[in-house]
């Protein structure tokens, strides 16, 4: 390769402050920073739009193939651009910056406030895409300037930086900004790092390039966008308080980000209890005694010494189980360490779950339920103790799932056949398992589905469901103005292996109502047109959520 001097101006352009290979390795180092900025902005976007919109496979295939045809177009209209390559890469850096630091903001604020986001979403990813799609072209017009002799090379250099810096991007997103600084702060400051990388370089690298007008106004640009985005980083815990207050009300006593959610906890002192997971309603002190009778007393009828409570960190399933004689251990496992804490300390929740942590029989393991009864099946024993997996205890008498509505996609596979293969194994001859199985009415190919998956794992179904609200999110449709939750349904099963277990409506459970009749008419022609359209038993197939 034959380097450029410093004092020997290149061909088609104004001398350059450096020589070849100091400039080459400046834009690969550029080229770097921007595609893991650009992946950044990627993945907030799908990390927004699965936890404002919810089915999270819908939404990512929506914005990764939004974003794919919108970087086409970018390429396409970086053509008009490469007669100024340095000016047109200095604003598109500026205008990438300023939308993919301020998107998350702007899509919490249209949830919450308007109650939609996903124009907004898209929106975003169209113009993201664009201008990640015009990155390249204009970086290749750049340095050719250093290296007009290798193009070859040269591309092979640019799209080997673009796909490290895109690894760099995607490992830094979850392990870094997400547990660090948050989504909201996270997008700020990488596009202040984006703002920073692509304006240094044209200002610095290409300077003589530039007229003295476009060389101030690009670095006009540039103070407006970091002061725009330093503005809304000092603001953003504001922002968060008041997002907060319009989505939860003035009650929130407690917010905190974990590992697995976010979880808030409203009420309890001057109003009802209600506690949030993901900014989906998971218990109200108005209605959760419906919820949990329902899913644990028909399962308590026959032997229950040993009782499985597959998630159910608030403790509140676990109350409804120690109202039974007899019952001389619970194990709780919660993948959340910090709920369980919360049902420990925190006085309201405490008081409404009656305090069954303080209870010698029941014990908490914290871990993934599936991994968790795999690990247990694969030792040949069920247990651990002390938060800690490992082999104990024998056969379980009953086990209730008390899981994340199965219309999110991230609990998909505690509803698959192999799970609930897995909880057979685990369950004594004649136990029973319970299921939480979403809404019949609202989520209806959703509950067929799940009772199809049951009885193709060998168990028996009885299906029943109980009046109750939509487990939606706490600014969505499903709330009326006064914040009361509209009244829908819980949609639950009953299941045995190897037979059909009867529900005892009139005894055991007075609220709930049978769904056998309806399970015939609609529910088994729905597994059928499934089966027919080639998806198995276990493949839950969700409608749009929340």
């Amino acid at each position: 390769m034959i380097e450029q001097s410093v004092s020997s101006p290149p061909r088609g352009g104004a001398r350059l402050p450096v020589r070849a290979g100091a400039g080459r390795y400046l834009i690969l180092t550029v080229v770097f920073i921007c595609a893991a900025c650009g992946l950044v902005y990627e993945l907030e976007l799908v990390a927004l739009a699965s936890y404002l919109i919810g089915d999270s496979v819908t939404q990512a295939s929506v914005v990764l193939s939004v974003m794919v045809f919108a970087m086409g177009v970018g390429s396409l209209l970086a053509k008009r651009l490469r007669c100024r390559a340095a000016f047109g890469f200095g604003l598109l850096e500026a205008a990438l910056a300023l939308l993919g630091g301020s998107s998350a903001l702007v899509l919490y604020a249209s949830f919450i406030w308007l109650g939609e986001s996903r124009y907004a979403l898209v929106g975003f990813s169209l113009a993201i895409g664009v201008l990640i799609g015009a990155e390249i072209p204009l970086l290749m017009s750049l340095i050719q300037r250093f290296s007009r002799q290798d193009a070859e090379g040269t591309v092979a250099d640019l799209f080997a930086a673009d796909y490290v810096g895109a690894l760099v991007g995607g490992l830094a997103f979850p392990f870094l900004l997400l547990p660090w600084l948050g989504q909201l702060t996270g997008a700020l400051l990488t596009g202040a790092v984006n703002a920073v990388a692509g304006g240094g370089l044209v200002l610095w690298l290409f300077r003589r390039d530039l007229r003295p007008r476009s060389r101030w106004g690009l670095v006009i640009v540039n103070v407006l966008v970091l002061a725009l985005l330093g503005t809304a980083a000092v603001l953003v815990d504001d922002f968060e308080r008041a997002a907060r207050r319009a989505v939860y009300g003035d009650q929130v006593r407690v917010a905190l980000h974990t590992g697995a959610q976010e979880v808030v906890i409203t009420g309890g002192r001057s109003g009802p209890l209600e506690l949030y997971l993901d900014g989906r309603l998971r218990v109200s002190a108005r209605d959760e005694f419906r919820y949990h009778e329902a899913l644990v007393h028909p399962a308590m009828r026959g032997p229950h010494a040993r009782v499985l409570i597959l998630g159910g960190g608030d403790g509140l399933a676990a109350r409804e189980v120690l109202r039974y004689r007899g019952v001389r251990e619970v194990t709780v496992v919660e993948l959340d360490p910090e709920v369980v804490r919360l049902a420990r300390t925190d006085p309201a929740l405490r008081e409404l779950n009656g305090e069954v942590y303080g209870d010698g029989r029941v014990r908490a393991v914290y871990a993934d339920a599936f991994m968790w009864l795999r690990g247990a099946v694969d030792a040949g024993g069920v247990g651990g103790r002390g938060g800690r997996g490992g082999p104990g205890g024998g056969p379980y008498d009953v086990v209730i799932s008390d899981l994340p509505n199965p219309g999110v996609t991230a609990s998909t596979k505690l509803y698959s056949e192999e799970f609930y293969g897995l909880a057979t194994r685990v369950l004594a001859d004649g136990g029973r398992l319970a299921v939480h199985a979403g809404s019949p009415v609202g989520e209806r190919h959703t509950y067929w589905t799940v009772d199809a998956t049951l009885r193709a794992a060998g168990f028996g179904t009885t299906p029943y469901h109980a009046t109750g609200r939509p487990s939606g999110f706490a600014a969505g449709p499903d709330r009326v103005k006064d914040g009361t939750p509209a009244v829908s349904d819980w949609g639950f099963e009953l299941a045995a292996v190897g037979a059909t277990p009867r529900l005892g409506l009139a005894r055991d459970a007075p609220r709930l109502r049978s769904l056998e009749g309806a399970m015939l008419v609609a529910g088994a022609r729905g597994v059928e047109r499934t089966r027919v359209r080639g998806l198995p038993a276990s493949t839950l197939v969700h409608p749009r959520y929340g």
